[in-house]
């Protein structure tokens, strides 16, 4: 009996361990043996292939800039999200009219498809028939963004920054309504001594706010770092990685991979999968997760 009672919570964490291993476990083990193998387009293996995948997958002339522009495209988008979300989420925080509806009208980006999104930004930035292309008229600025025939997506200079602000667009309503959580969770006894001791509103957010926050800041910022990595239908829906590769991330190059030789993009998956957790544990490094608010 003492032993099947020591058996008892396999019976509760059993089928959560099983779905670990199934969903998760078992897909690495086989990305990262598939990047080890020669895989023709069709799927049929021909046999080991290590490591001229990788060194393949090195040799590519984009590889590094691709990397780069990787590192940079989650640093851009993560921090202009927790910036703008910050400010919503102690705007939405406050008592004013229609304060509901200004709530739930935060929602629609992120109840609306990524997919769907991403195409119509694209269509909006059509340089002949886009409602941008067409506000850019009226405004009299035609000229000055390169002309009506002036594709917004056909340059990367161009194209990335309206990348990342369709990045942005998509991922604030998440983070808002996270730090909107994490400031319901602040006793409203901290802010009336802070009024007391006679502190600004700036110090008090700098003081109390925030560090009160950073729980749930941390953990709306790790999931936006894991997703923002790995997004992929913003860009290849509006650009496809071109002109080139020069609006391609990590994440486009491996699909793009696919279509030639899957081994290379398996082993291109390892290194994606292996930035991710490089990225994760820097972020946790310099937010001191595990540290107590003082």
């Amino acid at each position: 009996m003492r032993r099947l009672r020591a058996l008892e919570p396999l019976a509760w964490i059993g089928p959560a361990v099983v779905l670990i291993a199934l969903v998760v476990l078992w897909p690495v083990i086989e990305m990262v043996r598939s990047s080890f193998l020669k895989i023709s387009r069709f799927g049929v293996v021909q046999g080991d292939n290590f490591p001229d995948n990788y060194t393949k997958l090195f040799g590519e002339k984009d590889f590094a800039d691709i990397m780069v522009r990787s590192v940079i495209w989650v640093v851009a988008v993560v921090a202009l999200t927790v910036l703008i979300s910050l400010a919503l989420a102690q705007l939405f925080n406050q008592r004013f009219p229609g304060r509901k509806v200004a709530r739930w009208a935060l929602i629609a980006p992120w109840a609306a498809s990524v997919l769907m999104t991403a195409i119509i930004f694209k269509w909006m930035l059509d340089p002949e028939v886009g409602v941008i292309n067409q506000i850019r008229l009226k405004l009299g600025l035609i000229d000055a963004m390169g002309g009506a025939s002036a594709d917004q997506l056909g340059d990367a200079s161009s194209a990335m920054p309206w990348l990342v602000f369709v990045a942005v667009f998509v991922s604030v309503p998440f983070t808002t309504y996270a730090l909107l959580a994490g400031l319901a969770t602040i006793p409203a006894d901290v802010y009336e001594a802070a009024r007391m001791d006679g502190a600004s509103r700036l110090r008090t957010y700098w003081s109390i706010t925030l560090p009160l926050l950073r729980p749930a800041l941390t953990v709306a910022a790790l999931i936006n770092v894991m997703n923002v990595f790995n997004s992929f239908p913003i860009i290849w829906a509006m650009t496809h990685g071109q002109p080139g590769y020069s609006t391609a991330t990590s994440t486009i190059l491996m699909f793009i991979l696919k279509g030639s030789n899957i081994g290379e993009s398996a082993a291109m998956s390892v290194v994606n999968f292996g930035m991710v957790i490089v990225l994760t544990a820097i972020f946790l490094k310099v937010s001191r997760w595990n540290k107590e608010v003082a």
